[in-house]
């Protein structure tokens, strides 16, 4: 965990590089879009449907396009890591590219730029494993939503282990040769990372922290075992 915190402090001073603020930009912009794109068809979707069969009054209607926009609003929490995560995969060759130049110019030598296509695949491969995990968990997490933190926790543990798995996998996509991070200290990427996207104003830089904190990581354990 020591090294992942300073991982951490490191990705940190990353942030006002020019490039990652780029990326950063880019990135929320497009997750934004995407978020009121999907919202907006969803919500209209839905206010077509309840007119159109007419199953409820006009005061009905009007209460449930409110209902509507609260879920989405809640829907959106729930999912912006997942949709951040694939957004950012979009941009992360930039990042780690970014990083590893400045700061492990030799990995950066031996590093093979990754394709848009390939990360694309690897954002879309992101998302379809945190929906498919959750919804296998989904068994357990309907009792221990009665408990009083039994379904946040296992939330967290969830995307804990998702995220390190995720934001190794960016890394390792420049650099195939390389050896997968310890147990340990992918659990402690995974942790730090979902920990910074429950903050919030740290959530919205969550990803780009975590894309940097994964480039240090790996290649810190380097410098440590040669």
């Amino acid at each position: 965990m020591a090294r992942a915190v300073h991982a951490l402090l490191l990705a940190f001073r990353d942030l006002p590089q020019p490039r990652v603020l780029r990326v950063l930009a880019q990135s929320l912009t497009l997750t934004l879009l995407i978020f009121v794109a999907v919202g907006a068809a969803i919500f209209f979707a839905a206010r077509w449907a309840l007119y159109h069969w007419q199953w409820l009054g006009e005061v009905e209607l009007d209460m449930a396009g409110i209902l509507i926009a609260l879920a989405l609003v809640g829907a959106s929490w729930l999912l912006f890591r997942a949709v951040a995560i694939a957004v950012v995969g979009l941009f992360a060759d930039g990042i780690v590219a970014d990083v590893e130049g400045r700061r492990y110019p030799e990995a950066a030598r031996r590093a093979v730029p990754v394709s848009l296509a390939k990360s694309l695949r690897l954002g879309l491969v992101s998302v379809a494993r945190l929906i498919l995990v959750n919804l296998v968990a989904l068994p357990l997490y309907i009792p221990l939503l009665f408990t009083a933190i039994g379904a946040p926790l296992l939330a967290f543990a969830i995307n804990a282990a998702l995220l390190g798995r995720d934001l190794e996998a960016m890394v390792l996509a420049r650099h195939p040769d390389a050896p997968r991070l310890a147990r340990g200290d992918r659990w402690a990427l995974g942790i730090l990372s979902a920990a910074a996207f429950v903050v919030p104003v740290v959530n919205l830089l969550a990803p780009i922290l975590g894309a940097a904190m994964a480039v240090h990581l790996i290649h810190l354990r380097n410098r440590d075992h040669p």
